[in-house]
């Protein structure tokens, strides 16, 4: 008997271990995506300052923020390195930081779709029962509501999320130059919200509903 509690014990820790390393992966490729696409958005657009520093890469340390990373495991909220952004060299300022801002959410929804088609075809294929086969189908799956989740969050027009620089950009001038100086204070407002879980409902519900969406078109 205490054999075979011994092997169940090595066997869940394993697993929480594999678990806790997918979901690990998962978000350090939605997170990279999502700067990536900041990046080559503002570099589109004639910023060359992510290029310089050396942010339009796939590699995720040139994009993790370790607190950030930590509060996500912790608090299931949290943030990367935000790219940075000149918006001096934008034609169009405003609009410029709305679609550079617009580009991380996008890319995120995108990535849904790549990782559901993927999995869909595995399916078609066989379905995975078990083994490698079947880790990578979830893993597919849970980053695909991952992805979601953080192009979701983010378009929420609170500062610093990219939300509220699309918002701002459709106010008057000197509004949206105010506005844009009291950015830092968002991510208090940010975080209490998290820690009140106001709007945690809605939020899960739009996850839920733009992920059954994108199955539907796959499966």
């Amino acid at each position: 008997m205490l054999d075979y509690l011994k092997e169940f014990w090595v066997q869940f820790h394993w697993e929480a271990m594999l678990n806790s390393l997918q979901r690990l992966a998962g978000v350090l490729l939605c997170l990279t995506v999502h700067e990536t696409c900041h990046g080559l958005a503002a570099y589109a657009l004639g910023d060359p300052t992510a290029k310089e520093r050396n942010r339009l890469s796939l590699n995720p340390l040139h994009h993790i923020d370790w607190l950030g990373l930590a509060a996500m495991f912790l608090c299931g909220f949290g943030w990367a390195k935000p790219v940075p952004v000149d918006m001096r060299y934008f034609k169009n300022p405003r609009r410029g930081m709305a679609i550079t801002a617009l580009a991380g959410p996008v890319s995120n929804f995108l990535l849904a779709l790549v990782l559901l088609f993927s999995a869909s075809r595995m399916y078609r294929w066989a379905l995975p029962a078990e083994g490698p086969a079947a880790r990578l189908f979830a893993f597919l799956l849970t980053t695909a509501v991952l992805s979601i989740g953080l192009g979701l969050f983010n378009l929420l027009p609170i500062p610093p999320l990219d939300g509220s620089k699309v918002l701002f950009a459709l106010l008057p001038e000197g509004a949206y130059y105010t506005l844009m100086r009291y950015e830092r204070y968002g991510m208090m407002v940010l975080l209490l919200l998290v820690w009140l879980n106001v709007g945690g409902s809605f939020l899960s519900e739009g996850i839920y509903i733009i992920y059954q969406w994108m199955v539907n078109l796959f499966f």
